[in-house]
């Protein structure tokens, strides 16, 4: 019935969600959004009991509740309570907890703000064919990649951009240096794991686009993994805030983001799940605190 998996976050906490092919929409896991909101240490009681107490008073939207299989933390799949993305805002208000505004605040926004559009759009590049093999590692090939997620949102996509940025004091490559420098880094070397980190870190402080480099790269990154070492990052492995240091840390060193990256580097090359996953925690790193 289903075969898309996609994971969101709110605050730190995982939502889980899965595509119907047959009905053609998300459904999100009524049991996550209860941890999310609650806090409970245990959200599956929490949910059978106000859904056995709540079930005659709002039983016709209650009845919409379906169960799907879903992919637990010990990576076995179990059915799960899951509701269509349409009535989620429904159920979310018949639950017992103060959480529940600004969870739907987060919810509600999370899917039609640029973030929510542009990360449909990179789920599914997986079934796009852009890219020639010869374009990988290039220039060119992560200006594809921006232009394919934010076409339509940014009037920049996929433009080198021409003005000086700084994110967090950090200061990018400048403007006037910055076709020198990506033309430098096209000529990196890409055979060996170090080579391509280096690659990746130099794309990262080049930073080439005015907005959306973080999730271009590392689509871009895995890219040349897949094509060079036949492997892939298995981001889910890559804890947020130790990547995010590391990341900074790279402008100097890149042993720290070399060191949580090659323990997560799997051969799943062709699992599209993890793709889909890959990009849920590519968007994830981005959230602000």
């Amino acid at each position: 019935m289903a075969n898309k998996i996609s994971i969101r976050f709110y605050k730190d906490r995982e939502v889980r969600a899965i595509w119907s092919e047959e009905l053609n929409k998300w459904f999100f896991s009524i049991v996550d959004i209860v941890a999310a909101i609650t806090d409970s240490p245990r959200p599956r009681v929490y949910w059978g009991t106000v859904k056995s107490r709540q079930k005659t008073q709002y039983g016709e939207l209650y009845s919409k509740c379906i169960q799907l299989k879903l992919v637990s933390a010990d990576g076995k799949r179990y059915a799960t309570d899951c509701f269509a993305q349409e009535d989620i805002t429904d159920v979310v208000k018949t639950l017992p907890a103060k959480n529940t505004t600004a969870f739907l605040d987060w919810f509600t926004f999370s899917d039609n703000s640029i973030d929510g559009q542009s990360r449909k759009k990179a789920y599914t590049f997986w079934e796009s064919s852009i890219i020639a093999d010869e374009e990988i590692g290039t220039v060119k090939a992560l200006q594809k990649i921006h232009a394919y997620i934010f076409g339509g949102l940014y009037d920049f996509a996929g433009q080198i951009r021409t003005k000086t940025i700084w994110k967090d004091g950090t200061l990018f490559c400048r403007a006037e240096y910055l076709k020198e420098s990506l033309a430098h880094i096209e000529q990196m070397p890409e055979n060996t794991f170090d080579e391509i980190v280096d690659k990746y870190v130099e794309m990262n402080i080049a930073h080439p686009f005015m907005e959306g480099n973080g999730r271009s790269t590392r689509i871009w990154l895995d890219m040349i993994f897949k094509r060079s070492l036949k492997k892939c990052v298995d981001w889910s492995m890559v804890d947020k805030k130790k990547y995010l240091r590391a990341m900074h840390a790279s402008t100097t060193d890149s042993k720290y983001i070399k060191a949580l990256l090659e323990p997560a580097l799997t051969d799943q090359i062709n699992d599209r799940e993890l793709f889909m996953k890959g990009i849920d925690y590519s968007y994830y790193y981005e959230q602000e605190e």
